[in-house]
């Protein structure tokens, strides 16, 4: 027996030891993974504040984060621009603390995912040119923070600096020219794309869809579809629905319905698609068949839904059917009526000449009418009957909605010209006048190899405009010597 030597009893203690530290950071891990669990789920959740508590509590109760509990964080701070901006703010400042900002390139990406969401892309950008590190999803997010902020110079100039670009790259560049408005980029640009040899997927696919339906280029659409076709793409409810709605806009109604029909998944945005198709192009009767389909199919209809089988019904004159939709729609689905249901109701009551009872809808609404219902009343105001007497009743309530657009006050002053009302027409133009607003000049387009060309009521400002009034003389004099055209209509062509 004996004791046992020092040297033997300062080794065991030391083994012992090292096993104690090491199940000490073995629960401490173990309960920051349990920390960091609840907090990415009530982040998911949308629950930011719930998060920001539990995550407080965490750090109370000395428990370290790490990089999985900023990522979830800072994801929910992007997702939550509103009230989350100072709470972000802390974190990249305790990410700063512990180095992660730019040793880890996730949590130096989320921190610049989240800046760039709240428009904050110069943050961002210091952020960016700190990162020690950085990936392709670091790049990429700094380019789509640019592109939402509206800053296209330099989106474009980081793009032309990234050592490989892929197809993120490109359809975030795709897509903010979308968004932007900019659509005959956004086409240039997919076109680039596919020459530099990236294939798009579905995101791009949408995108460009969307640019070609916002600028009725129908034919590249077209080869935008019979690409997604021959692709794996034809199956993608989303792609469908976007061309669908292609199609719509373009009113090719025997184009979008195949492409419906043939759909082998269908949502609640696809009926709605070819049921406002139907409806937009003046097929009432086979909107509301479709209608009528999608709730023997089991789908629920939503206010969109409704909102095209309204517009179907006054399309047709069904004026008792669409009052039983309007009722159907609050009492059945318990859908609580939007201010276009109730323009909805006024067009329908004002195609079929009820003009006071379009006028009680109109003084009865929830929420103040805007200019296009008011507008649609006083339309039928002018097609039954000119009712200026009606359409003066109306003013009071025109003059109370903000008014930005010109159309109801030429359409009065116009109903007043009409029963030779001169002063009443005079009144109309002078409150115009003092409101700031200008008759729009009308405009038309056309579509030649795959560019939409957009021309302006007397305007000269097109770069082929001479060459054009050239074209127009030639036709002119060779119609004229085989008497095909009048004289008066094409000297009315030229000088337009």
């Amino acid at each position: 027996g004996g004791n046992p030597p020092r040297r033997y009893a300062q080794t065991h203690f030391t083994t012992r030891n090292d096993q104690t530290n090491a199940k000490t950071q073995k629960l401490n891990l173990s309960t920051t993974i349990s920390w960091t669990s609840r907090i990415t789920l009530l982040s998911r959740n949308g629950r930011l504040a719930e998060a920001a508590k539990e995550f407080s509590d965490m750090r109370f109760a000395g428990v370290e984060p790490n990089h999985i509990t900023f990522i979830a964080l800072l994801s929910g701070c992007g997702d939550f621009s509103s009230g989350s901006e100072s709470f972000g703010d802390l974190l990249h400042g305790y990410a700063c603390k512990l180095g992660l900002d730019r040793n880890h390139v996730m949590v130096g990406t989320a921190i610049i995912g989240m800046y760039s969401k709240h428009g904050r892309v110069s943050k961002a950008r210091l952020v960016f040119d700190h990162m020690e590190g950085k990936n392709s999803m670091t790049w990429n997010t700094m380019i789509d923070g640019y592109m939402r902020k509206g800053k296209i110079d330099d989106a474009y100039k980081l793009f032309d600096e990234m050592p490989e670009r892929g197809l993120i790259s490109w359809t975030a560049m795709i897509n903010g020219f979308v968004k932007k408005g900019f659509h005959e980029e956004a086409l240039v640009w997919f076109r680039e794309m596919q020459s530099s040899g990236v294939e798009p997927d579905y995101v791009a696919i949408i995108a460009v869809l969307a640019a070609c339906t916002n600028l009725g280029a129908l034919s590249f659409g077209l080869w935008v579809h019979r690409y997604l076709v021959s692709r794996d793409f034809r199956n993608n409810v989303r792609v469908n629905n976007s061309s669908i709605d292609l199609h719509c806009r373009c009113g090719c109604v025997e184009l979008a319905q195949p492409v419906f029909d043939h759909m082998e998944k269908r949502t609640v945005v696809s009926w709605n698609s070819v049921i406002v198709v139907f409806s937009a192009n003046g097929h009432a009767d086979e909107s509301l068949v479709y209608f009528r389909r999608m709730q023997e199919e089991g789908f629920k209809p939503n206010a969109v839904t409704f909102t095209g089988a309204l517009t179907a019904c006054s399309h047709v004159g069904l004026v008792e059917e669409g009052l039983r939709y309007f009722q159907t729609m609050k009492k059945e689905y318990r859908i609580s009526p939007r201010i276009e249901h109730y323009g909805c109701l006024v067009d329908l009551y004002s195609r079929a000449g009820r003009l006071e009872d379009a006028l009680n809808v109109v003084q009865s609404m929830p929420m103040k009418p805007n200019e296009v219902v008011i507008g649609s009343l006083l339309a039928a105001c002018r097609t039954h009957g000119n009712n200026t007497v009606l359409a003066e009743r109306l003013m009071k309530h025109l003059s109370d909605t903000n008014v930005k657009s010109h159309s109801n006050y030429v359409i009065l002053s116009n109903m007043y010209a009409a029963d030779g009302k001169w002063e009443g027409a005079s009144k109309m133009r002078r409150k115009m006048k003092g409101l700031g607003l200008k008759k729009q000049p009308g405009f038309s387009s056309i579509e030649i190899d795959d560019c939409t060309h957009v021309f302006m009521a007397g305007d000269s400002a097109h770069v082929e405009t001479g060459y054009i009034r050239e074209v127009l003389e030639i036709l002119s004099s060779d119609m004229q010597s085989q008497g095909c055209v009048d004289e008066t209509i094409m000297c009315y062509l030229l000088n337009d």
